[in-house]
C-alpha cells in the first residue's frame, strides 16, 4: 500500500506548489507528485534542499522519519561552530595592534 508524504506535501505548498518544488529541486512535476503520493519514497538526497527552501518548516525528520538525521545535525552544528570561531579569531586579530 502506498503511504502519501504528507510532510512534503506540505513542504510543496510552503514553497509556492507542486511545480515551484520541481523547480527548486531540478526535476520533474511528476516526480514530485509521484514523491508526494508514495508512488516512489523520496529520496533522502532531497531531504536538506527541501528543509532549506522551506526555511526549515518541514525539517529532514519529517520528511524520511526513517533515516537518522543527527548526523547532519552534528555536522552543521560543528560547521557554524567553526565559522564563529574563526570569525572571532579574524576580528581579534585585527584589533590586536599592540
Amino acid at each position: 500500500m502506498k503511504k502519501e508524504n504528507y510532510s512534503f506535501k506540505q513542504a510543496c505548498a510552503v514553497v509556492g506548489g507542486q511545480t515551484a518544488m520541481a523547480r527548486l529541486l531540478g526535476v520533474s512535476p511528476p516526480s514530485v507528485n509521484q514523491w508526494i503520493k508514495g508512488v516512489r519514497q523520496l529520496p533522502a538526497e532531497r531531504c536538506p534542499a527541501i528543509e532549506r527552501a522551506t526555511r526549515g518548516e518541514v525539517l529532514c525528520e519529517e520528511l524520511r522519519p526513517d533515516i537518522d538525521w543527527s548526523y547532519l545535525r552534528r555536522s552543521a552544528c560543528c560547521s557554524q561552530n567553526m565559522s564563529v570561531k574563526q570569525l572571532n579569531d579574524s576580528n581579534k586579530s585585527s584589533f590586536d595592534h599592540t
